[in-house]
């Protein structure tokens, strides 16, 4: 891919390069997104706590808004392949990438649309992931047989918790805008689900679409067709374009495209922010509407729609697959949260929250979750004997920041009937640091050691004196009995 100079970059290039400050380049870029129509105005720039009469400042806007557009690297595609039926090395020149075993075309993916080669996107889904794993668990502990397959459908007290935006973890829903939307939307079927993971996007708030739908479905607004044509296309949708297939049927019934021109629409969708080509549609949408009876201005309120799926709008078909991992991950997360926390912690990273957070919401749900400990964690976190309604959850090593899989595996290796004292840990071969990284991570509690103890005892190790081994001329200390550490201590060194 070639990646091209937008907003952001380009002001920080262009500053660079004409001495601007790091400070004010920070300032400037850090007012606008990423991706923005929106320009440095003078009010803005006041803000800023620059002056708009900056001579050499606006001449650094002036080439920033030139220079965006611009080629600015190339990049490789991610989980984009090509497929061809002879040798590819004989159709188009190969490059050789950073990652090992791993070749890019050195053409534009968007070059290789048009010469006509099949390229798909094979793109990984964490959520997928959580879900085997929670699948697993859940055979494992509850002897259930789940598949996505079989999962109870519309089940009222999934919707009812996803109504109340009890969603955290959950896939697509559980970002505060999706959080938001959801007690307004208040989802109670199948298709509801579809409507919220499309309707919660750049394209459709860029469009307008949110708020006529949210009161076109509670009541608040009349929905008018102006055709029966058209009704066909937007009567589940409440008479708002939500989906790419719905705007390319808009095209074909109402404006007279064909069905390549339709395409072609979409592909421009889908790509406006790189090549802003939904525009020179514009003419011939408004115009095709009007022919057929429509109303310029609902003709032209179509067309912003439309332009909205610029901003990343929805294939119907991409909602709905979408759509049912939140039901199957809402449904574990109702029913077994106990399976579903600790598949969501195994799959990490993914998602919008912390593990901290993940763990605080499983308790919420009931679930009892219990620390790492160096006789009782493994690397995964793992479902233990039943505490109340649910299994309890004992967190895993990969939890602790820093620490090595390998170190782990020695320690589990070895651990036999428990450890008892750090020594036999060292005696396993666990390093210092890994050792350290446990006691402040209070995994000795089974030792009958604190944090505080558990570091003064890593800390005290014997090191080796050459020549004067065997000569101890060093007299006894008693050992240090270090008190233990107070509750509002171990709140302190936890946050």
């Amino acid at each position: 891919t070639v990646t091209q100079q937008h907003q952001k970059g380009s002001l920080r290039d262009v500053g660079k390069a004409m001495g601007l400050s790091a400070d004010t380049i920070n300032r400037l870029s850090g007012s606008l997104w990423q991706y923005t129509d929106e320009w440095y105005e003078e009010q803005r720039i006041i803000e800023q706590g620059l002056s708009p009469d900056d001579k050499h400042l606006r001449k650094v806007l002036e080439l920033t808004r030139a220079f965006m557009g611009f080629p600015r690297q190339l990049g490789q595609h991610t989980g984009g392949f090509v497929i061809t039926r002879g040798k590819l090395s004989d159709l188009c020149p190969i490059m050789n990438a950073r990652m090992e075993d791993r070749t890019c075309i050195e053409w534009n993916k968007d070059d290789i649309d048009t010469l006509g080669f099949l390229k798909i996107d094979v793109l990984a889904l964490g959520m997928l992931t959580c879900i085997r794993k929670a699948f697993d668990l859940a055979a494992e502990h509850y002897q259930l047989d789940l598949t996505l397959a079989n999962i109870p459908q519309d089940d009222p007290a999934v919707y009812d918790m996803i109504c109340e935006a009890d969603t955290i973890g959950v896939f697509q829903i559980e970002s505060r805008a999706q959080q938001t939307m959801l007690p307004r939307l208040r989802p109670r079927t199948f298709y509801d689900l579809v409507i919220e993971v499309a309707i919660v996007r750049p394209g459709p708030i860029q469009g307008d679409m949110v708020h006529p739908y949210l009161r076109r479905r509670n009541g608040e607004e009349a929905v008018e067709y102006p055709s029966p044509e058209l009704k066909a296309i937007l009567e589940r949708t409440k008479g708002v374009p939500l989906f790419q297939e719905q705007a390319m049927k808009i095209a074909i019934v109402g404006a007279g495209f064909t069905p390549s021109e339709a395409d072609e629409l979409r592909r421009s969708m889908a790509t406006f922010k790189v090549h802003g080509m939904v525009t020179k549609f514009e003419e011939k949408l408004i115009s095709g509407m009007m022919s057929r009876g429509y109303e310029k201005s609902y003709a032209q309120r179509v067309f912003k729609q439309l332009e909205g799926f610029g901003s990343y709008g929805f294939p119907e078909s991409h909602a709905a697959s979408f759509a049912l991992l939140v039901y199957v991950s809402s449904w574990l997360k109702c029913f077994y949260p106990d399976v579903f926390a600790c598949a969501l912690l195994n799959s990490m990273p993914m998602g919008f929250y912390q593990p901290a957070q993940i763990v605080i919401d499983a308790r919420k749900h009931g679930v009892e979750v219990r620390p790492v400990d160096v006789n009782h964690s493994d690397w995964d976190n793992k479902l233990e004997e039943r505490s109340g309604k649910y299994f309890a959850m004992r967190l895993g090593f990969r939890q602790v920041k820093g620490l090595r899989a390998d170190d782990m595996q020695l320690l589990i290796q070895y651990r036999g009937d428990g450890y008892t004292h750090i020594n036999q840990l060292r005696d396993a071969g666990v390093p210092d640091a890994a050792m350290e990284q446990l006691a402040d991570a209070d995994a000795f509690r089974s030792v009958h050691l604190d944090r505080r103890q558990a570091l003064w005892e890593v800390s005290v190790k014997d090191k080796p004196v050459g020549m004067f081994t065997g000569q101890n001329n060093t007299p006894e200390e008693k050992d240090l009995k270090l008190p233990f550490m107070t509750v509002q201590e171990h709140v302190v060194h936890d946050y």
